[in-house]
């Protein structure tokens, strides 16, 4: 029986991907062997003996102890594009919010709420509104720094609104090159988009270095009037430069998911209370993906959408599988592989995949490894944790 502990209220549609039978589940138990959350800042201590994953439901793995996980051989998954429209229609929001200023013509007829005269009212309204006039968004230029699972998703409903579309991303994966609308126009550098785009809208992750990114410098390059919309993470941007670059009138608006002390009550300053992912089919889609994540892991040791281990499916074959973590150096696989062969066990087949320092192996054997070999396996240096699997069902 495999035990999956809760952090978070995940949502029951996502829950109900686990399998009917072998797994339990709920926020209260001992000794987990996956943990699943959302938000839940996870703790060292939180790790259990028996944990060998950890999935986060989105896509920030910033509250997860990512380095303690891997140097114990625990697998960190996170749900890359199941948020995606969500959060790309909350940006199509500020966009459009922040081109006409419908927030401003919010507040002014809120203001009217004692006027008790219609003729007064329109009167008044009529008199006013030329104060919140604003721009169409078709023609003008969006450029979107980060092309992945929402960036993409953002240039297409941009280009069907009828913008220019710029984008800029140097870690551009395959994939994502493939989803990418032939129409957008890849810039070299963020400078030139900068300086050509009438919004930027930021999708990446908060990365070391990308902390801090749009400072007073990147600022400086923009277009003047621009309006920055960031829907990734709040550590990407200088608050302070952007508080400079409002004052100035450098940019016309900043519209966030974050709310901020340092931009309280600066005029041109939006925010939402982080309610990108916030929708009942992003939660659910989230919960569904990493459940079946943690499932296929448990079950069957394969790994997708891992920031801390290489991507490897193995298909499942009459045998007995074991899975190996060891630090990515020359030579760990003859040493595996000697193991077993003074034992006398066969490989039927076998995966070895490798991410920066970590390398994973699967493999598949034909006689059930006794202790003494997981223990013959688990001594030798670099290996980070040897796991046995259940016999694997054709």
């Amino acid at each position: 029986m495999y035990r999956v502990r809760t952090f978070n209220q995940i949502a029951a549609k996502g829950l109900a991907r686990f399998p009917d039978h072998g797994f339990e589940v709920g926020p209260d138990l001992a000794d987990p062997h996956a943990i699943l959350l959302r938000s839940h800042r996870l703790a060292v201590a939180d790790l259990a003996a028996d944990v060998v994953a950890v999935a986060r439901a989105g896509v920030g793995v910033n509250n997860v102890p990512v380095d303690a996980c891997t140097k114990r051989g625990i697998v960190v998954f996170n749900t890359p594009g199941a948020n995606a429209n969500s959060v790309k229609e909350l940006v199509l929001a500020a966009l459009l919010l922040t081109s006409r200023d419908v927030l401003g013509g919010f507040d002014y007829v809120r203001s009217l709420a004692d006027v008790a005269d219609d003729a007064e009212l329109h009167r008044l309204v009529e008199r006013e509104k030329r104060r919140f006039k604003g721009h169409e968004v078709a023609g003008q230029t969006l450029g979107i720094v980060g092309l992945g699972a929402i960036g993409s998703q953002v240039a297409s409903a941009a280009l069907n609104l009828g913008m220019e579309v710029l984008g800029y991303d140097p870690k551009l994966s395959v994939d994502a090159a493939w989803r990418l609308p032939s129409d957008v126009r890849r810039m070299e550098n963020m400078a030139a988009l900068f300086a050509r785009s009438d919004y930027v809208t930021l999708h990446i992750p908060a990365l070391a270095e990308n902390v801090g990114l749009i400072d007073a410098k990147a600022l400086s390059g923009f277009r003047p009037g621009a309006v920055l919309l960031n829907f990734a993470r709040q550590e990407i941007v200088e608050e302070r430069a952007v508080r400079a670059a409002l004052e100035s009138d450098r940019l016309r608006a900043y519209f966030a998911d974050f709310p901020s002390t340092a931009l309280a009550g600066v005029a041109g300053f939006h925010a939402t209370p982080h309610l990108g992912a916030s929708t009942a089919e992003a939660e659910e889609n989230c919960a569904a993906m990493a459940v079946e994540q943690i499932a296929a892991f448990l079950r069957y040791g394969n790994v997708a959408n891992s920031v801390n281990f290489p991507a490897v499916a193995l298909e499942p074959a009459d045998g007995h599988r074991i899975g190996v973590t060891n630090v990515n150096v020359a030579g760990m696989l003859r040493q595996l592989m000697s193991v077993l062969a003074d034992a006398n066990i066969n490989v039927i087949d076998m995966i070895n995949k490798s991410l920066g320092d970590v390398a994973y192996n699967l493999i598949d054997l034909d006689t059930p490894p006794s202790a003494a070999v997981i223990a013959q396996m688990q001594a030798i240096d670099e290996v980070l944790s040897v796991r046995v699997f259940d016999p694997i069902e054709p």
